[in-house]
C-alpha cells in the first residue's frame, strides 16, 4: 500500500493538540500527515506517532485520509477508548467536514446515497481506490449545502451519516462535483486547481466518556488554502438534515 507515493509529511508544529483531559485528546490533522503508521518502513511518521512521545498511554479512535486535515479524537485511558469507539459505532458522534468542490451543485442542499465498496481495477501498491457499487456495496450516506460559490467552484459543508473509506471523496466526484486537489478521484484540472485536497474536518461533537458532557469543537480551514478569505458561518446539523431544493 502506498507504494506508488512519496510521503513527505509535513513538520512541526503538528499535530496541533486542542484539548486535553485526563480521558481525551482533541488535535488537528495536517494534510499529508498519516492518521497511524502504515506498515513500511518509510509510512511510520504519523499523527499517533507523534503524539505517543508525548503520551505514553495513547489510543486511537478513527482515522482521516492521509491528505485530509482536521479534528481528530483520541483515547487517553482504555475506558475512554471504549466509550468513545461505541459512539462511532453506534453513529452518535457528529462529524462535519468542508471541502471545496469543482463547479457548483444544481441544487444548494441534498442527499447522496449510493452504496461504495473498493475498486476492483485497482493494482497492487496503488493507493486505495473505492467506487460507488449498487450491486455489492455497503450502504453510504452522505448530506451536503452549499456554503457559497464561485463561477467554477462552491464551498459545501458536508454531514456523512455513515463512514465509509473515501465516501466523501467518492460521493462528490459521482455527482459531478470532485473535490478540488483530488489526485484520485478528480479530473486533471481539477487536481491542478489546489495543491492539496481540499477537505477539512471542521466540526466534532461527543459525550465525554466519564462526565457524559456533549462536547463540540470546531476547528476551521486554512482560508488561504481553499481561496477564501473567511469562511461563512456553518449550518446546524437539524439544518444539514433538511433538503430544501
Amino acid at each position: 500500500m502506498f507504494s506508488d507515493i512519496i510521503y513527505q509529511p509535513p513538520g512541526a508544529p503538528w499535530p496541533k493538540i486542542l484539548f486535553q483531559d485526563k480521558d481525551v485528546l482533541v488535535i488537528e490533522k495536517p494534510s499529508g500527515l498519516l492518521s497511524n503508521p502504515g506498515r513500511q518502513p518509510h509510512l511510520q511518521d504519523s499523527v499517533q506517532t507523534r503524539l505517543s512521545e508525548q503520551f505514553t498511554a495513547l489510543y486511537l479512535i478513527h482515522r482521516l485520509d492521509l491528505a485530509t486535515s482536521g479534528l481528530m479524537v483520541f483515547a487517553l485511558r482504555r475506558k475512554a477508548e471504549a466509550a468513545l469507539k461505541q459512539q462511532f459505532a453506534n453513529r452518535s458522534i457528529d462529524k462535519t467536514y468542508l471541502a471545496r468542490v469543482a463547479g457548483v451543485p444544481v441544487n444548494s442542499s441534498g442527499c447522496i446515497n449510493l452504496p461504495l465498496g473498493p475498486d476492483p481495477q485497482q493494482q497492487a501498491g496503488e493507493a486505495p481506490r473505492h467506487q460507488v457499487d449498487v450491486a455489492q456495496g455497503k450502504s453510504a450516506i452522505t448530506y451536503y449545502r452549499t456554503l457559497c460559490c464561485d463561477h467554477n467552484s462552491a464551498l459545501v459543508q458536508l454531514k456523512p451519516i455513515t463512514g465509509r473509506s473515501h465516501q466523501l471523496r467518492v460521493h462528490l466526484a459521482s455527482i459531478g462535483h470532485p473535490i478540488l486537489g483530488d489526485t484520485i478521484y478528480a479530473e486533471p484540472a481539477s487536481q491542478r486547481a489546489a495543491s492539496r485536497l481540499l477537505l477539512h474536518a471542521t466540526e466534532l461533537t461527543f459525550f465525554h466518556p466519564y462526565s457524559e458532557e456533549r462536547l463540540r469543537f470546531i476547528n476551521l480551514p486554512d482560508v488561504a488554502a481553499f481561496g477564501l478569505d473567511s469562511v461563512p458561518p456553518l449550518f446546524s446539523t437539524a439544518q444539514m438534515l433538511t433538503i430544501t431544493d
